[in-house]
């Protein structure tokens, strides 16, 4: 693992690190799987933490092998649907609902003199940003339209670094999903995972809860 005096950047998740949307995920998925008839599975909520809307689609569709049901333009609909009720989910969003500690740690990094990057697979992540408050904090916001490959792919974190003007191997990645720890490690970066180490298994360094990620805590979890 690198030396933390060689870190110059911070790569965040949104969902689930900075503020907690997946409830409003889940309840968007859930009201789409209701109507098509698709058994909820309480697993669902894990494996479609940190992945694409189409991604999120295809998981729900294949449990019950209704993929092959619906067209391309059906399941585009399918999406589209489940974003539109997301985003009223979300007026509900405000600053109170930023992560404990999380604009505490923002706040530690600007003042230290770290770069910021917002790695989240996401397209709404500039109107979550802005309810929350937060928009200030992010020099540099990854537009996932523009990626090929979707985590645990590296590539979404290999562009934020870029575009802060850093390297991979000179950044700490934050997620809490373990296909984004995966895609932070693939690019070299450090690994911060938010959750329970039994779930995030492949985490160079983990904290249960966000109110533990300070900076201090985390140099010294280099140690």
């Amino acid at each position: 693992m690198q030396k933390f005096q060689s870190i110059k950047g911070f790569l965040f998740d949104l969902d689930g690190v900075i503020t907690d949307t997946s409830i409003y995920h889940e309840m968007a998925w859930h009201q789409l799987a209701d109507q098509l008839n698709i058994p909820w599975q309480a697993a669902f909520a894990e494996q479609l933490k940190g992945i694409s809307r189409e991604a999120s689609l295809a998981v729900i569709l294949d449990s019950t092998g209704k993929h092959v049901d619906y067209s391309e333009a059906d399941k585009v609909a399918m999406a589209t649907a489940k974003n539109d009720n997301y985003l009223k989910l979300l007026q509900q969003l405000t600053p109170d609902s930023i992560a404990p500690g999380i604009e505490a740690l923002l706040v530690e990094l600007k003042q230290a003199g770290y770069a910021i990057g917002l790695a989240s697979a996401s397209k709404n992540a500039p109107i979550v940003l802005e309810r929350l408050g937060l928009s200030d904090y992010f020099e540099a916001r990854v537009d996932p339209a523009t990626l090929k490959n979707g985590k645990p792919a590296p590539e979404i974190f290999e562009r934020c670094a870029a575009l802060l003007g850093l390297q991979p191997t000179e950044c700490i990645g934050v997620e809490d999903a373990q296909s984004g720890i995966e895609a932070i490690n693939a690019a070299g970066a450090i690994s911060v995972g938010i959750g329970s180490k039994e779930v995030l298994t492949k985490a160079q360094i983990c904290f249960e809860q966000t109110q533990a990620l300070t900076l201090e805590n985390i140099r010294n979890a280099f140690h």
